[in-house]
């Protein structure tokens, strides 16, 4: 551990996570006017938000912070790859990682890495489906859009809420904590796509006050104890690729996972690399 991650990352394993994220929910969802606008304003000018791409522009007409960070953008501000076997990017923001599930293993950061089993809730017939498979963990900053998007055409076939801590999910923490993504609290929702079956998780982080699909809702809170799931056999939601399916209130990662021989990332889908919202990842067979 260098000595940054050592002042930056030590301090997280005692820190209150959900109070901590329980309490960023109550000034991220007030509806103070000068409170609101002015923690807008700070965000904007931090991160260099372009707000030309928000469908509202102006900032009194959200009436919370939070209603800001999970602004709509404009229609045809991200263009959604057509192609019939394009993988279309799930979220804006910057690619942590991707390749391969190697037995069973999801790479993290040097050093580290995390079991598919871990990472979907513990249960094995759930992670099989993706053994040998692929996957792709891209990171939201502040400054990015914080709605997540179906990469393809998708029926809802199971969503899993499992309990975990808050860490960071910045470079600095991922490339300390091992685990991290099998450690902290996230939604993973499983379709059944054209390429076989699709996970997408929804991972939470410090300040992350909540995640939500718009199938059911606000997910997380209440925090919980043991995994819960929900099963959708029955009226199963269908989702086409580009539509909105969850959302962030606070920003985090998003893991895509497919099977075996499935689908392949495009080239230079690497770590760092920016990505757009709709943009082609990769392609399905």
């Amino acid at each position: 551990m260098t000595l940054k991650e050592l002042f930056t990352v030590t301090p997280q394993y005692a820190l209150p996570h959900h109070a901590l994220s329980g309490l960023m929910s109550g000034l991220t969802h007030s509806k103070n006017t000068l409170w609101k606008n002015l923690f807008i304003k700070l965000i904007i000018r931090l991160y260099g938000v372009n707000m030309d791409e928000a469908n509202v522009r102006e900032l009194d007409r959200y009436a919370s912070f939070n209603e800001f960070f999970t602004r709509e953008l404009k229609p045809g501000v991200r263009p959604i790859a057509t192609a019939s076997d394009a993988i279309a990017c799930p979220a804006d923001g910057a690619v942590s990682q991707a390749g391969p599930i190697e037995n069973g293993r999801i790479f993290q950061a040097k050093g580290h890495d995390y079991s598919a089993v871990e990472l979907l809730g513990g249960d094995i017939e759930r992670a099989k489906a993706f053994e040998n498979g692929s996957f792709a963990t891209i990171y939201l900053s502040p400054k990015d859009y914080h709605r997540l998007h179906m990469p393809l055409t998708g029926t809802l076939r199971e969503m899993v809420h499992i309990p975990g801590r808050l860490f960071s999910v910045n470079n600095t923490t991922v490339n300390a904590v091992p685990n991290l993504f099998a450690r902290n609290e996230r939604v993973a929702c499983i379709f059944d796509t054209e390429a076989g079956p699709m996970a997408l998780v929804l991972v939470g982080a410090i300040f992350v006050s909540s995640v939500e699909t718009v199938w059911h809702g606000v997910v997380t809170p209440p925090s919980i104890d043991s995994v819960r799931a929900w099963n959708y056999s029955d009226h199963a939601p269908i989702l086409e690729k580009g539509a909105e399916m969850g959302r962030f209130n606070m920003g985090s990662t998003i893991i895509v996972l497919f099977g075996k021989d499935k689908t392949a990332w495009i080239d230079d889908l690497t770590a760092g690399r920016p990505v757009k919202l709709g943009e082609r990842i990769g392609r399905c067979f």
